[in-house]
């Protein structure tokens, strides 16, 4: 069975095209990445396997775009591995948040599309691009089933007193305002992989994980299931990331807003979109650009890189 796995992150879209033959046993015919999507430098990194790599440099100013060249990639006459769309079976993605409509991985339908679009106010760099990435890959490929598998089902294990928010508890069962977390398929991952390489057994072990990149969280695992992590409602919450804030005193939000006169539209794309690495740094929100800025000597640079590992270390340590 060939399958098609698709994670598109806020700024990126990466995938593997596998031949599966069991659960354990496969084939990768495939790999590459769609990056700095909506940068002025986009860019595309194809690798058929056994092949050489093919690199093509373009302005790639959406998801819908960065999806197109993935499938356009694959069936390539001179690069492509696949005859026709028709030679894939089945297409897999990685959703940031399902809130808590799910603990597990689902077939896409209507009614899981539905609740994927309501949570994306909770993962608004991601989940919109996750339903342009279904609904592309819904165009092309009509008649293959697709599954969704969620980073915030991995924290569902989360207690109570680790989730919830110190606001009045009506807001939790009206909008379902709590910490859902993010990443939980890379942590859950890391956390098995690196149990095993030091012959713990990850049921009874306590494990720390860090997902670190445009975006970035810490999550503490006892026994092999979450019990608390850095992200919170939405990916917003937690370190320092490529365009988002982290954790702020939400009374510098609301003084910055009566300063600016900013509308709380304004306030959310400030916080979301132009603040992490790229606020700080005033430069840049690539964390690559940002490490050659300041091995250059650039102080706003080595300012946001010591903040990233500042809070790290905090986190880990608290």
């Amino acid at each position: 069975m060939i399958i098609l796995v698709i994670n598109c992150g806020s700024s990126s879209i990466k995938y593997q095209l596998l031949d599966m033959r069991s659960d354990d046993v496969y084939d990768l015919m495939a790999k590459g990445i769609v990056e700095k999507i909506g940068l002025e430098s986009g860019r595309l990194q194809h690798t058929p396997i056994g092949r050489d790599k093919v690199v093509k440099d373009l302005y790639i100013p959406d998801h819908t775009v960065g999806m197109q060249l993935v499938l356009d990639a694959l069936v390539d006459k001179d690069y492509g591995v696949l005859e026709s769309f028709e030679d894939i079976e089945a297409v897999g993605h990685r959703i940031v948040q399902g809130a808590d409509f799910f603990s597990g991985s689902a077939i896409v339908d209507e009614d899981v599309l539905s609740k994927i679009d309501f949570c994306c106010d909770f993962a608004p760099l991601h989940n919109p691009a996750h339903l342009l990435g279904i609904r592309a890959c819904q165009e092309v490929l009509p008649n293959v089933p697709q599954v969704v598998t969620f980073d915030t089902a991995f924290h569902q294990t989360m207690p109570p007193h680790a989730y919830m928010y110190g606001l009045p508890y009506e807001y939790y069962e009206k909008y379902h305002i709590r910490r859902y977390g993010a990443h939980g398929t890379s942590h859950q991952f890391v956390a098995n992989k690196g149990a095993k390489m030091v012959g713990l057994d990850v049921n009874e072990s306590r494990i720390i994980t860090c997902h670190i990149g445009n975006g970035s969280s810490i999550t503490a695992i006892h026994n092999g299931k979450s019990i608390d992590t850095s992200m919170g409602l939405t990916p917003l919450e937690g370190l320092i990331m490529g365009t988002r804030c982290g954790d702020v005193d939400p009374n510098a939000i609301l003084y910055i807003m009566k300063k600016e006169n900013l509308s709380p539209d304004e306030m959310y794309t400030l916080v979301n979109k132009k603040s992490g690495f790229l606020g700080v740094s005033q430069r840049t929100s690539d964390a690559r650009e940002m490490d050659e800025l300041a091995n250059g000597g650039d102080f706003k640079a080595k300012l946001t890189l010591k903040m990233l590992s500042f809070q790290m270390i905090k986190y880990t340590v608290n």
